[in-house]
């Protein structure tokens, strides 16, 4: 096991989700349970809420949290939203909230401002991975081809929002125009681009695409979610994925992330974590700290004193 991180260096955790199953109707964490993206997920399918998270990071210096739309029923955006806003006045987390909303429908907008309008939401996230295995993909067809999905993702600006890009490396260069065309939209890739080694040509895909996106200098990449690249992860197994990453965006645009509890179907918090301890050991300590919070706390406007 690697050792544990040789200073107490702030986390702002980039990517948590929390959910209460009695009061929010989640359909992926429902029966029948059938293999998806993230697998089979009744192990996960109870209560996650803030002091589970807590117990989970308990060795951890987490100053911060932002949580990301857990997959509510898209009729329940706003009931997310306003849970999670009673969470953090009570719990002093989440900081920061990246709701849900569905920029392919031509109506979106009012959500939008709904979304906004509450304290601590900072983005928008509709998970968009299309992918011509049924078992890899989360959607019926590519959303991001859609013109009524751009024009979605035009609004956001208005609204001071940004975007949490969740899709697959094959997707990314046909979204490479979008993003540069609306540069008042921060977009933050999530769970290092998901690249699918398995895939013919699937490395080449993701190399290309995160490439891409990186020369829009408001394109920032989650280091999280390793498991959907290999489910029986090791250290030396992603580090040329999470180096390749900081290489290609710099450090300045890099945040780490647990996608807990998500990423508990694939290992316990603390091995991830020791992992990317584990994987940056030869970095700075100004590095360090930026990649575990300051990254974070700057990208979402959290307002911490880090």
């Amino acid at each position: 096991m690697d050792a544990a991180p040789p200073t107490p260096i702030p986390f702002v955790d980039a990517h948590v989700h929390l959910w209460d199953l009695g009061h929010i109707r989640y359909p992926w964490l429902m029966p029948p349970f059938v293999e998806g993206p993230a697998g089979v997920t009744k192990p996960i399918a109870h209560d996650y809420l803030l002091g589970d998270y807590l117990a989970d990071a308990a060795r951890w210096n987490v100053v911060g949290l932002v949580h990301i739309d857990a997959g509510a029923d898209p009729a329940q955006a706003l009931d997310e939203t306003r849970w999670l806003e009673r969470i953090a006045d009570h719990g002093g987390m989440p900081n920061g909230i990246v709701a849900f909303a569905p920029l392919d429908d031509p109506a979106v907008e009012p959500l939008l401002e709904a979304q906004a309008a509450h304290p601590r939401v900072r983005g928008i996230r509709q998970i968009v991975n299309w992918h011509v295995n049924p078992v890899r993909t989360y959607s019926r067809m590519d959303l991001t081809q859609n013109d009524d999905w751009w024009r979605g993702f035009g609004l956001l600006g208005r609204y001071g929002l940004s975007f949490d890009l969740q899709c697959y490396a094959g997707q990314m260069a046909a979204l490479a125009p979008l993003v540069q065309r609306h540069p008042d939209v921060p977009v933050i890739i999530n769970h290092v681009g998901m690249p699918i080694p398995a895939d013919r040509e699937g490395l080449t895909r993701w190399r290309y695409g995160i490439r891409a996106l990186a020369e829009s200098p408001h394109v920032n990449i989650k280091l999280s979610g390793v498991g959907f690249i290999d489910r029986a992860w090791t250290t030396e197994s992603i580090r040329p994925y999470l180096l390749e990453a900081i290489d290609v965006f710099g450090v300045e645009r890099c945040l780490f992330a647990s996608d807990f509890p998500t990423d508990k179907l694939f290992a316990p918090f603390d091995r991830h974590l020791e992992a990317y301890h584990a994987i940056t050991a030869g970095f700075s300590d100004d590095e360090r700290r930026a990649l575990f919070g300051r990254n974070a706390n700057r990208v979402y406007r959290l307002g911490l004193d880090l």
